[in-house]
């Protein structure tokens, strides 16, 4: 199978793929790989990745687990947790 040429939501679907996962499991790889991207950057990947049609009501998608994929963690959250457990 080649997945340059074949790359469909009916290809994915007939392995067993969901096109969420494989959306998000490839943003977190090209977060990985290209951590620095603006979004239309992201977009333009991604119409690249999956030329199909059928794939590309993904798009937003996929650019928003690569923005998830690339913020930072929330330290706001860690440092909320540490003054609540400092009070109790």
């Amino acid at each position: 199978m080649d997945f340059v040429t074949e790359n469909r939501p009916e290809t994915c679907s007939s392995l067993g793929l969901d096109c969420g996962t494989c959306i998000q499991r490839c943003a977190l790889t090209t977060a990985a790989i290209c951590p620095d991207l603006q979004p239309a950057g992201v977009q333009h990947i991604f119409f690249q990745l999956y030329a199909s049609p059928g794939c590309h009501p993904m798009a937003h998608a996929f650019v928003r687990a690569y923005a998830e994929a690339t913020m930072p963690s929330k330290p706001l959250v860690v440092a909320a947790r540490a003054s609540a457990a400092a009070a109790a």
